[in-house]
């Protein structure tokens, strides 16, 4: 395997915290995230990489993988890559993606295993979610315990419910801020998700996540407030309708006391009664 330390030295590159970049530089933490899909048997035929870095999980990658498609936005980084991975491009075991992660048009993929930069962690997660993959991926702590978080707990609001509607995640592994250069200002985590069909039914994906999200900016509020307070963030056109036609306990809780198939059941009823023709 190429040693993280070594891949620096070549890239001549120093992280940049402004440009949220921290390249993951612990042997044991890059050796350990491909066996965290190899694990549950995982299809590894074609992995994707978002913000390959130096490629020093890239090259882990290829150890475990038949076919690795890389991301990387910083052009001297790109032009680092094709280099010293001149002979696994030639070959077609693996592609480099120049460009923005959130703009690039993404490849078929079987798996994702990525140290993703924490300032877009959201947006690049969600945009991999719905593709229903099995995905390995670096997080803030906070933010991954948010992720795996149960009902009824503090950590618990849109991005459980939102993470938990397209698969299981589990927190599978806390990385101490040595383990990246520069170090980052907080505590990281590894995150697995395996894609699952939710235990209910939801008749408009789109809708329900954005009533979700609606009712936990007011999650202070009951969930009648929160409805009544929110219709111009979830597009409810009659809010009072859903009040008046939701059950009374559900009413009087707050939006983290709710797990995702109650939400589910109310987005559903919502969409029934408080949108116009």
């Amino acid at each position: 395997m190429r040693d993280p330390d070594r891949l620096l030295e070549r890239a001549g590159v120093r992280g940049n915290p402004d440009r949220d970049q921290h390249f993951l530089i612990d042997d044991r933490v890059l050796d350990r995230l491909p066996t965290y899909l190899t694990e549950i048997d995982a299809d590894t035929s074609h992995l994707l990489e978002i913000g390959a870095g130096t490629g020093a999980l890239t090259d882990r990658l290829l150890a475990v993988g038949e076919r690795v498609t890389a991301v990387e936005r910083d052009p001297a980084l790109v032009e680092f890559l094709r280099e010293e991975f001149a002979d696994e491009l030639a070959s077609g075991r693996l592609t480099l993606l120049a460009g923005d992660a959130l703009e690039v048009d993404l490849p078929e993929f079987t798996a994702s295993v990525s140290n993703l930069p924490y300032g877009v962690s959201s947006e690049i997660t969600f945009r991999l979610l719905p593709e229903k993959r099995p995905l390995v991926l670096m997080f803030q702590k906070e933010f991954a315990e948010r992720m795996v978080a149960e009902v009824g707990t503090s950590e618990y609001g849109r991005l459980s419910v939102s993470t938990q509607h397209y698969s299981a995640p589990e927190l599978v592994e806390p990385v101490p801020k040595g383990a990246f250069s520069p170090p980052p200002a907080v505590e990281s985590a590894v995150v697995r998700t395996v894609p699952r069909d939710p235990d209910y039914e939801v008749d408009d994906e789109a809708f329900f996540l954005r009533f979700v999200k609606a009712l936990f900016t007011q999650r202070r509020k009951t969930m009648r407030n929160a409805i009544r307070n929110t219709a111009h963030i979830s597009g409810l056109d009659d809010a009072d309708a859903v009040v008046a036609a939701a059950d009374e306990d559900l009413l009087s809780r707050r939006a983290g006391t709710v797990s995702p198939a109650e939400f589910a059941a109310l987005a559903t009823l919502a969409l029934e009664v408080g949108l116009g023709e």
